[in-house]
């Protein structure tokens, strides 16, 4: 009796041996290494209706384009790779190509550089400016992603290195309603931030994560280079970072961001006359951003705001009338609305997007110093002297899944900041348009009429 027992435990312990090892071999065998290409691509048929004289907007994609021009053009086209090497380590690999303004395109002067060659000779070779573009003008693209994500690194958090999509609207691994995803329309036009060149994309290192297990509650944290896909050229870093939370079954977003990045870094001093910086004193500059973002979306209707406000610390260079130099600072205030929806169940939907931007503030007490003689602005995207007003609209036919047609209007309207008939307080006032070329009475606007195509694959 005892040995069958014995016997019968015996083989019972085999059988669960067997069973276990068979099911750590299915287990093992549950995950695949396996990779995805994918890709989309935008253009339009467009043609400038309006075109604003003073040629304001600095890198807006129809500023200089000249009145009546028309075009057909890809705006976008992307590459993309993804690869799960295990299942903790996944990757990305995007090439882009995008912006193909150019030198010589359309009337533009076109960059240049010297080159000498082997006889000695030197000639003068054309650069693209603005755009994706080789010497030839050839549109071109470039690695915009490549990163390798370490999953749960600790409990609902990644760690990501690389180039890779920053807090600031575009998509992350652990964040798929973002500003830019939930407008939807990048097709049409960048959100306001991307408009005025806050990166969606950086060379660093970032966590990304959840609150809780289902992904309601969580946050995002990146320290990278600040120059997007160019190489670093500075020994500053930038750090982006933003919480989220969403309600409502994730119909109801709420996003707040924060950035902060050192420019120039010179020594804090005070002036022996002024109680300011020091005059002719190294230059003491950086940049942070505040947005708050708020989105209610469902299948047939969503409509967001955005709300920032951008310190530029130093970024005014003000020349004195007692010859000197002085740093002042800006605040930019931006704000957006978006709304877009369904007319028909699969086949015909609209969209429509309003943003303001005031980048003037503190400019009318700078220019009214006694002291200053004339001034000029470090970033092009933000020039105090402009104020701006941006709205597109337009409908989306899909014929099939994944092909969108798109009439849509895109307009931009410049206006000075500044009355042009003013002058400061000087002892001799200077005028405001003797300081800087863009304080007119003139307004301005830049208006394109497009049909736009956008695919997927």
């Amino acid at each position: 009796m005892r040995k069958s027992i014995t016997k019968i435990s015996l083989i019972c312990s085999l059988l669960l041996m067997a069973a276990a090892a068979h099911a750590q071999t299915d287990t093992a065998a549950e995950f695949k290494p396996s990779g995805k290409i994918w890709g989309y691509a935008f253009g339009d048929y467009a043609w400038k209706g309006a075109t604003d004289e003073l040629k304001r907007g600095g890198s807006n994609q129809y500023t200089n384009i000249p009145l009546n021009a028309n075009l057909f053009q890809w705006r976008r086209v992307y590459l993309g790779y993804d690869y799960n090497i295990s299942a903790k380590f996944s990757t990305e690999l995007l090439l882009a190509a995008e912006d193909d303004w150019a030198g010589n395109v359309l009337g533009q002067p076109a960059a240049s550089v010297t080159v000498s060659t082997v006889t000695g000779t030197s000639t003068a070779v054309g650069l693209g400016n603005n755009g994706d573009v080789l010497m030839n003008n050839k549109f071109a693209p470039y690695i915009k992603l490549a990163n390798v994500r370490w999953k749960n690194i600790f409990k609902n958090s990644d760690l990501v290195f690389g180039q890779q999509n920053t807090p600031a609207y575009a998509k992350t691994g652990r964040n798929n309603q973002t500003a830019e995803e939930l407008w939807g329309y990048r097709s049409i036009e960048r959100t306001i931030t991307d408009i005025r060149r806050t990166s969606s994309y950086d060379f660093g290192a970032s966590l990304q994560g959840w609150f809780d297990n289902k992904g309601n509650f969580g946050y995002d944290v990146l320290i990278a280079n600040g120059q997007g896909a160019k190489p670093e050229n500075d020994p500053y870093k930038w750090v982006y970072g933003d919480i989220y939370a969403k309600f409502l079954n994730k119909k109801l977003i709420v996003q707040l961001y924060q950035d902060y990045a050192k420019l120039n870094w010179g020594v804090w001093a005070n002036g022996a006359k002024t109680g300011i910086e020091s005059p002719n004193g190294p230059r003491y500059q950086d940049r942070n951003m505040t947005k708050l973002f708020v989105c209610y979306t469902d299948p047939k209707f969503t409509i967001g705001f955005e709300g920032y406000m951008n310190t530029l610390m130093g970024d005014v260079v003000v020349t004195g009338v007692d010859k000197n130099t002085y740093y002042r600072t800006t605040k930019a205030m931006g704000e957006e609305i978006f709304v877009k929806g369904r007319i028909t169940k699969s086949e015909l939907g609209f969209f429509a997007m309003f943003d303001n931007l005031d980048p003037s503030t503190n400019l009318k007490n700078i220019v009214n110093e006694a002291n200053t003689a004339k001034y000029s602005v470090g970033t092009s995207q933000y020039d105090p002297t402009t104020k701006e007003m941006f709205v597109t609209f337009g409908l989306d036919y899909t014929p099939v899944k994944n092909v969108h047609i798109m009439p849509n209007i895109w307009m931009n309207t410049y206006n000075s900041s500044l009355d042009a008939t003013q002058s400061n307080t000087a002892t001799k006032p200077v005028a405001y348009t003797a300081m800087n070329g863009n304080v007119t009475t003139v307004k301005g606007t830049d208006a394109v009429y497009r049909i736009t195509l956008y695919y997927r694959f």
